[in-house]
């Protein structure tokens, strides 16, 4: 069980190591996190797609903490171990307009909230036509920058912060580098489910809290994040296979473009859904892969995206 908690008021928005911790911990402390959305609570269960466009951006990406870890000195690395989510219930998935990887493809609006099952987890309805499977991380999850200032939480940094990776999952263990005397970690943005690329912006954007012990490397001389999966990482995807499109050029990010576009103009013909809705979908349980980054001049991108979605509508 864990013998700290923090709670959601205890939180901030931009990375800053002049900011006074929320906790002091011995190392190999066990903490319950309380996680705010990546709203910071202005997109809730009653929202319109009117709420997307009046977001205040000021808000966006809240993460609890800073946790000051004693002994943590630069060079050393912090060892999280991601224990235990409780997942709220409650999430929601957006087009902002500007923000993801086809915006100028979707320059509208739009929104779809998410209700599921926070005991048995089992896959959460996407209108009539897919069931999404879950699996919680969180997004943002990471360490105080050396340079002084507030920092943006958007970008994903050497210390780690927006990495938005899936598989930080229960059970993984990270390590981030330190920077700063205490390293002040903090974690957010957590997530009820997301395919890798978060391709339009957002994925399952749900509240919970999080259970995660915090240990020291000393001396690590790690460059940049890592991480241990205990075990497969898409067996919750993987039981029915995949549509897969291709993007292939001499560039990954337009070649990744094009193989999300084609997908998504596959479910819309497929499903009869509205494309920024299949966009969304995509969003939350697609995964972006590079197939082949050898044979120049051409690169080639797949979006797999699984059958299992649609078939458990």
């Amino acid at each position: 069980m864990p013998i700290h908690t923090i709670h959601g008021d205890c939180h901030h928005v931009g990375w800053d190591n002049a900011l006074p911790p929320a906790l002091t911990v011995a190392p190999g402390a066990t903490i319950e996190f309380e996680c705010l959305d990546a709203s910071g609570g202005q997109l809730t269960a009653k929202s319109t797609v009117a709420d997307v466009t009046a977001l205040d951006f000021s808000r966006i990406n809240p993460t609890t903490g800073p946790v000051y870890i004693d002994g943590a000195e630069p060079g050393d690395a912090v060892k999280i171990t991601i224990g235990s989510f409780a997942p709220s219930g409650f999430g929601w998935t957006a087009n902002i307009p500007g923000f993801g990887l086809l915006a100028d493809q979707f320059p509208d609006p739009a929104l779809h909230l998410w209700t599921y099952d926070k005991v048995a987890m089992t896959p959460a309805a996407y209108s009539p036509v897919g069931r999404v499977p879950l699996k919680p991380f969180a997004g943002t999850i990471g360490l105080a920058l050396a340079e002084p200032g507030v920092h943006s939480v958007v970008p994903p940094r050497r210390v780690g912060g927006n990495l938005d990776i899936r598989d930080l999952s229960a059970g993984t263990t990270l390590y981030l580098p330190v920077e700063v005397a205490g390293a002040l970690f903090s974690v957010g943005d957590t997530h009820a489910a997301q395919g890798d690329g978060e391709i339009c912006g957002t994925a399952i954007e749900s509240p919970m809290s999080v259970s995660l012990t915090l240990d020291l490397v000393k001396d690590a001389r790690l460059e940049s994040p890592r991480y241990t999966t205990p075990g497969p990482v898409t067996r919750h995807l993987d039981a029915k296979g995949y549509e897969v499109s291709t993007g292939v050029g001499p560039d990954l990010m337009t070649a990744a473009r094009e193989a999300v576009a084609r997908m998504v103009d596959l479910l819309a013909q497929r499903t009869g859904m509205a494309p920024v809705e299949a966009y969304m979908l995509c969003s939350v349980c697609g995964d972006l892969r590079i197939s082949e980054i050898v044979d120049q001049p051409n690169w080639v991108v797949g979006f797999y995206f699984p059958r299992l979605v649609l078939d458990e509508a």
